[in-house]
């Protein structure tokens, strides 16, 4: 079964904003608003106590998420945030004036299947991570092209995942232009976030 940000993805032609604006200061965008924060945080309003918490850069985590054939147990790692210009967040929106004052902020996490199942579908487990700029969620944009970002794989061409083998996802926010960090969150479906941080511009 599709995870909401997965079908949006697929359907989208063009760049979405997912999130609303308000978050990061902006102007929200009632069509585009829908948070997978909020959808996630409703299907599970427990988190666990034992995961989650800051990690040092390059320090990796461990965390279980429900793809199609089981739960799998991951090793996650955000590896780096790509930020781009206050030009190309311009571009990569249908509407410029909702990126005013704003750049593209690509993470770029890596995954490594630890245990559970062989995956015999494209994964999901991407879907557990946020951009954050200075503590303050960004938002997604849905259906950004992430290929000019070297290092990002594209889930849905992966067909089999074995325990052993990794990949690189990267997920694309609109985070402020003077933002000082910018964090990479990832969750468990029921349990709170781990947060790796990187400076801003």
């Amino acid at each position: 079964m599709l995870h909401h940000k997965t079908a949006l993805r697929l359907a989208a032609p063009v760049a979405v904003l997912a999130l609303t604006l308000t978050a990061c200061g902006g102007g929200g965008d009632k069509a585009d608003a829908k948070s997978p924060a909020t959808a996630r945080a409703k299907a599970s309003p427990s988190p666990s106590a034992a995961s989650g918490g800051e990690l040092a850069t390059g320090e990796a985590a461990t965390g279980k998420f429900k793809e199609d054939p089981g739960v799998v147990t991951y090793g996650i790692v955000a590896q780096k945030v790509v930020l781009g210009t206050e030009a190309d967040a311009a571009k990569a929106v249908a509407d410029a004036k909702n990126a005013k004052g704003k750049v593209l902020a690509t993470a770029q996490v890596k995954f490594t299947h630890q245990g559970g199942p062989a995956l015999t579908d494209s994964p999901d487990v991407n879907d557990g991570t946020e951009v954050y700029a200075d503590g303050v969620p960004g938002a997604i944009l849905i259906g950004a092209d992430e290929s000019a970002v070297a290092g990002c794989e594209d889930p849905y061409d992966i067909e089999s995942w074995r325990q052993g083998e990794s990949h690189v996802f990267c997920e694309t926010y609109l985070v402020p232009a003077d933002a000082k960090s910018v964090e990479v969150h990832w969750a468990e479906e029921d349990g709170a976030p781990y947060v790796w941080k990187f400076p801003g511009k």
